[in-house]
């Protein structure tokens, strides 16, 4: 089964991805779709999908944060057909153990994106730096260590978007949100961004193809 939020955001990635890559997409589209639509095991889809990136390499950059998608659609789709408490299976831990290096932290920021839809909150950086990843808390050090770069830089809410990508240029190419740190900045300073606002993150974006298939991946969620 795939979630009707995740199938929406897989057609606004792809179609973003086209947009400044000039790919066509809309074949693909349908490969994503099956993937996510098998009534398979979480590892089996896994290995489907990065078949599908396998076979159309143009969208390598995209791999990750697939992932995240896929991941997503299993804890709010897949999951329902599985015993009630499956993700504290010893399965669960084992699928958790082998996909510890795949995926992005855009996943931590789309389940916050659901809870703040599940509670009718506005998504604003500081109540999901402070109460969703809890950053502030001394058992928490690896979220502070991780989000260390948009903590120190939070003042960029206030700050045209060619800065925010002049920070994220800047960062360290080891740091956990390298790729990430320009659309999560920017989806955060407008989370509903009119087509002039929008145009004005892709010309100023540190990586169109990926910075506006993440955006247009955030915009879904709300």
């Amino acid at each position: 089964m795939i979630d009707p939020k995740i199938e929406i955001a897989i057609g606004a990635a792809l179609q973003a991805f086209s947009k400044y890559n000039g790919f066509e997409v809309s074949a693909i589209h349908a490969d994503f779709q099956s993937v996510f639509e098998l009534e398979e095991d979480f590892l089996t889809k896994v290995d489907a999908l990065d078949e599908v990136f396998d076979n159309y390499p143009q969208l390598e950059v995209l791999r990750e944060v697939f992932f995240d998608l896929l991941m997503i659609n299993f804890f709010s789709s897949d999951v329902k057909r599985l015993e009630e408490d499956y993700l504290d299976t010893p399965e669960w831990e084992d699928i958790e153990e082998q996909t510890l290096d795949r995926g992005t932290e855009l996943l931590n920021l789309l389940l916050y994106l659901n809870e703040c839809e599940d509670e009718d909150i506005e998504p604003e950086l500081e109540d999901y730096l402070k109460e969703f990843l809890l950053v502030d808390e001394d058992e928490f050090q690896d979220e502070y260590r991780i989000y260390e770069p948009v903590i120190a830089n939070q003042i960029l809410m206030e700050s045209p978007a060619a800065e925010i990508a002049k920070v994220a240029n800047k960062l360290p190419e080891d740091s956990e949100l390298k790729e990430l740190f320009y659309p999560m900045m920017c989806f955060f300073q407008n989370t509903g961004p009119t087509a002039d606002e929008k145009n004005v993150i892709a010309d100023n974006a540190v990586d169109q193809e990926f910075d506006m298939p993440v955006l247009a991946i955030l915009e879904s969620f709300i």
